[in-house]
C-alpha cells in the first residue's frame, strides 16, 4: 500500500493553547492549519476586532504524508507538555487538501441583483452585481442573517454619488456593495488593522479604485467626517456604547443601518438614538435583528 500523500496531526486542546499551537504548527511545516468546535458550543458573531473560539478546540496541521513526525511532537511537547496527550495523526485520502476548504464555499444572492462570489467560481448571473470574495481573517463572508439583512436593504437605496461610513467593516463587504451598487465613496473603519488591510485588499479584487475606499482605525477617523448612510453591523454593546458617535457622522436626512443585535436586544440598541433618529420597522432573520433609520434634521 502506497504511503499517503497528505497527513494531519490533530490536537484537542483549550481556547488559550490555540495560538501558540498554530504558530509552533506552521513553524515545523505544517501546508496549513485549521480550527474546530470540539464541544458541539455555538458562537455568536463577534464584535469588531474579535476573533472568538470555542472552549475546547480541535487543532488541525496539514503535512505532506512523507514528514518526520518525531520532531514535529518533540517541538510540541517542548512548548506544549499536555497538548502531546491528547494529539493523533491521521492519513488522508490523496487529493489537494491545501484546497478542500474551498468546496464548503458557494456564491450567496443578497436580493435581486447582489451576489457574494468566492473568486475560484464563477458567477451564476453573470450580468448581476457580483461582489468577490473570499473567506479569510476579517469578519464578513456573507454567510450570516446579519449580513443577509444589510445588504438586502441596501440594495433597495438610492445610492448614487452617496458617501458610505462602514463602521466595523470587517471585510468590507457592506462598503465594496455599496460602491458596487451605485455610491461614489466609502469610508471604512475598523479597531483591528488586520480588517483595515482586508477591506483595501477585497476592495481592489472588486476594481474599485483606491480613492474611492480609506480606511481608519477609529481615533483616527477626521473630526467631522460626515456620509449620506453609515453602516454598523457589530453587537448590542458596542451599538449602545457608539450611539452619539454613529449619529453624528450622519448627514440630516441620511440612512442609519444597525445590526449584529438579537429581537430580545433591539429596544435597548435603539433607545439611544431614537433622539436622533427616526427608525422603520426592524426586519428580522433567525433571530437577528437589522433596524434602519433617517436621521433627524
Amino acid at each position: 500500500m502506497s504511503a499517503p500523500e497528505w497527513i494531519e496531526l490533530q490536537l484537542e486542546l483549550s481556547r488559550e493553547q490555540c495560538e501558540l499551537v498554530e504558530e509552533l504548527l506552521m513553524a515545523v511545516g505544517a501546508a496549513t492549519v485549521s480550527l474546530e468546535d470540539a464541544a458541539d458550543q455555538p458562537l455568536l458573531e463577534p464584535a469588531i476586532g474579535e476573533t472568538p473560539l470555542w472552549d475546547r478546540v480541535i487543532v488541525k496541521g496539514l503535512f505532506e504524508g512523507g514528514v518526520e513526525r518525531a520532531p514535529i511532537e518533540a517541538a510540541l511537547a517542548a512548548e506544549m507538555p499536555t497538548a502531546a496527550h491528547q494529539q493523533q495523526w491521521v492519513e488522508l485520502e490523496n487529493k489537494d487538501w491545501s484546497q478542500e476548504w474551498k468546496r464548503y464555499f458557494e456564491p450567496i444572492q443578497c436580493g435581486q441583483r447582489l451576489w457574494i462570489c468566492p473568486s475560484w467560481m464563477a458567477p451564476p448571473e453573470p450580468d448581476a452585481v457580483n461582489l468577490i470574495l473570499d473567506p479569510g481573517l476579517a469578519f464578513g463572508t456573507g454567510s450570516h442573517p446579519t449580513t443577509h439583512l444589510c445588504l438586502r436593504w441596501l440594495e433597495q437605496l438610492p445610492l448614487a454619488g452617496a458617501t458610505v461610513i462602514d463602521y466595523g467593516c470587517g471585510s468590507g463587504i457592506l462598503g465594496i456593495a455599496a460602491l458596487l451598487l451605485g455610491a461614489e465613496r466609502v469610508i471604512a473603519v475598523d479597531n483591528d488593522p488586520l480588517a483595515l488591510i482586508a477591506t483595501a485588499d477585497n476592495a481592489v479584487n472588486n476594481q474599485i479604485a483606491a480613492e474611492r475606499v480609506v480606511t481608519y482605525l477609529p481615533e483616527q477617523l477626521p473630526a467631522g467626517s460626515r456620509a449620506d448612510i453609515v453602516f454598523a453591523n457589530i453587537l448590542a454593546e458596542p451599538l449602545i456604547q457608539l450611539a452619539d458617535t454613529l449619529t453624528a457622522l450622519l448627514n440630516d436626512g441620511g440612512q442609519l443601518c444597525l445590526s449584529g443585535l438579537l429581537d430580545s436586544q433591539l429596544e435597548a440598541v435603539t433607545a439611544p438614538y431614537r433622539s436622533a433618529v427616526a427608525f422603520q420597522p426592524a426586519s428580522i432573520e433567525q433571530g437577528w435583528v437589522q433596524i434602519a433609520g433617517t436621521r433627524r434634521s
